[in-house]
Formats: C-alpha cells, structure tokens, sequence
C-alpha cells in the first residue's frame, strides 16, 4: 500500500500519467490504482465513478489554464487594450504549447473535453466572464466603445473571432508559418473597432 495519503490531488495527477500512458480507451480506474499503489475502492471513495474521475481530469488541465489567464485579466497597471492582446495571446500559446508537448496526452484530452461538455462550457463561460472583465474596464476607463453591445455580448464576440487559436480543432494549424502574425492582425483588427476614436 502507498504511503503517502491518498488525496484527490494525488489521483488526478496519477490519472494524467495513466491517460497519457494508456489513452482515454484503454485506461482505467484499476491502472490509477495501481499506479497509486492503491486499491480501485479507495479511488471510488474520492471519484464514486470513473466518469466523474475523467470529468475532474478534464476539468484541472482547463483551470491551469484559467488561472494563469486570471492573472492577466487581474493585472490593472496594465491598460485594458494591453490586458486583451495578453490575454489572447496567452490563451494561444497555453493551448499551443499543451498541443505541442504532449500530443498523446492533448489527444486524451480532446477525447475527455468531447465527453464532459458541462465542463467545458464552465470552461468556455470562465474565459468569455474573464474577456467581460476586461472589456469592463476598458469602458471604465474610457479606451473602448461597444455602441449598443452589452460587454458580455463583445466578450462572446472576440473569443469567437479568436476561435483558431484556442479551439482544439485547429491545433494542426498552431504549428504553420506565420500563426503568429495571423493571431496579431486579429488583435488588431479586434482592437481597432473597440478603441474610442478622439
């Protein structure tokens, strides 16, 4: 038996290592407990299925994101414009650089995102609430204008218009020439309509 206690925390990352090693077909509770040096009934007793055991994987790697994201949005020395380019393109480069890494593990992953889309969405409304933000502050501030548009609304409208850098389905395309410079005239042109003409 393991030593150490067994924590939630504990069996997620040992999840990891068994996703990655197996895929999301082939693994299974019995692996994570072995690799825990534990038995299957006391992951259950953290997980009480193997779907809610997948659901808190999914949901970790996403938070890694939103955090680090949070950061950013959170970040006020910094003008509302410069928080937005940030944001953006720091959600590209996580999300390239998970992609890039460990492309069995970000398999895994797009598999388990496809599974759990109540996740997901809680995901997808994290980062549209954290877009909110700072579209928020930019109108506080005086640096935008989004006319009849509430800034809910906006938010929903730039992460869309930025869908081809963060959206799984086209991680083949975050590894092309140029990507870059594509993400930076969308920014760009995103910024251009928001900014208040003086």
């Amino acid at each position: 038996m393991a030593t150490e206690t067994l924590t939630a925390e504990r069996i997620l990352a040992a999840t990891e290592d068994v996703l990655r090693q197996y895929g999301p077909t082939k693994a299974t509770v019995v692996d994570v407990a072995r690799a825990l040096g534990v038995s299957h009934g006391s992951v259950y007793r953290h997980f009480r299925t193997k779907a809610a055991l997948r659901e808190a994987v999914t949901k970790r790697w996403l938070d890694r994101t939103t955090d680090e994201l949070l950061r950013i949005v959170e970040d006020t020395s910094a003008r509302a414009e410069d928080r937005l380019r940030r944001w953006n393109i720091h959600l590209f480069e996580a999300k390239r650089a998970k992609a890039g890494a460990d492309p069995q593990l970000f398999a895994t992953y797009e598999v388990l995102l496809r599974e759990n889309s109540a996740t997901v969405d809680e995901h997808i409304a994290d980062l549209v609430g954290q877009l909110t933000a700072i579209l928020e502050a930019g109108l506080d501030g005086g640096e935008f204008t989004l006319g009849s548009v509430e800034p809910a609304r906006g938010a929903r409208a730039v992460f869309d218009a930025t869908v081809r850098f963060h959206d799984p389905v086209y991680a083949a395309q975050w590894t092309l020439p140029g990507i870059e410079q594509d993400l930076d005239a969308v920014l760009d042109l995103l910024l251009c309509g928001l900014r208040v003409r003086g």
